[in-house]
Order: C-alpha cells, then sequence, then structure tokens
C-alpha cells in the first residue's frame, strides 16, 4: 500500500536542503523502492549551469546506493504556480527503474497537486526491454 503523505513528507523535508543559490528554485523529491524504502533528494545547482543535479537524479543515486533495484512510486515538491513534474531527462532516468504504471505524486509545501503514471508523463517511452 502507497503511503502518499510519507511519499510527499520525504519530498518537502528533502527540498528543505536544496542548493539552489542561482534560480532559487527548490526541489524536493522522493522514490519509493520495491523493499518499501524511500530514497529522498534534493536538486544541487552548480555555477556551470550543466553540471548541476536535478533532484529525481539525486533520491535515485540514494536508491541505487541502498541495493534498491525498481521505483515503486515517486513524489515531487516545489512551490510555483504551475505544476512542478520532474523533467525530460528526469522522466527518462526514472522509467530505467520504473513500469509506466507507477504513481508520480506532484505537490507543494501545503498539498498534493496532482498524481500522474509515468506513462502519462513519458508516453510510449524507451526503456530497458528495448535492449533484451
Amino acid at each position: 500500500m502507497l503511503d502518499t503523505d510519507a511519499l510527499l513528507e520525504a519530498a518537502r523535508a528533502a527540498r528543505g536542503y536544496a542548493y539552489a543559490p542561482y534560480s532559487r528554485f527548490a526541489v524536493g523529491a522522493a522514490l519509493m523502492d520495491e523493499q518499501g524504502r524511500i530514497h529522498a533528494g534534493c536538486n544541487v545547482e552548480n555555477a556551470a549551469y550543466p553540471q548541476g543535479l536535478c533532484a529525481e537524479a539525486v533520491a535515485l543515486g540514494h536508491l541505487v546506493l541502498a541495493g534498491g533495484q525498481r521505483i515503486t512510486a515517486v513524489a515531487v515538491v516545489g512551490e510555483g504556480a504551475e505544476l512542478v513534474t520532474p523533467c525530460g531527462g528526469c522522466r527518462q532516468k526514472i522509467r530505467e527503474f520504473a513500469s509506466d504504471e507507477i504513481p508520480v505524486l506532484v505537490g507543494d509545501m501545503q498539498s498534493q497537486r496532482a498524481r500522474f503514471t509515468l506513462g502519462e508523463l513519458l508516453p510510449a517511452s524507451f526503456g530497458p526491454g528495448h535492449l533484451k
């Protein structure tokens, strides 16, 4: 059973550690693995802009380091008028470890604002199955 509150709270907590001195756009992410463990990350900017890390990529590094092999749910938290969803690159990174059906929760510091599946965010995606 997916504990959406715990996943969103982990993303909110991670957002508090974001290093975003240039954009001032803090993002937190949390990934649930196949064992029900939650792995969180925040964005880490860099003066050489392309070298920064998205929150989802940082969380994915934590998941892999902990021995996780599958993502079963995602939460992303940011503040703004528009929904803060994973960027295209992070959608593909998540796809490497997840199926089209996993939930992707999008929230802010107060509430869940939307819920998608990965397949809705990255339709007709290319994944590991294409290389078997």
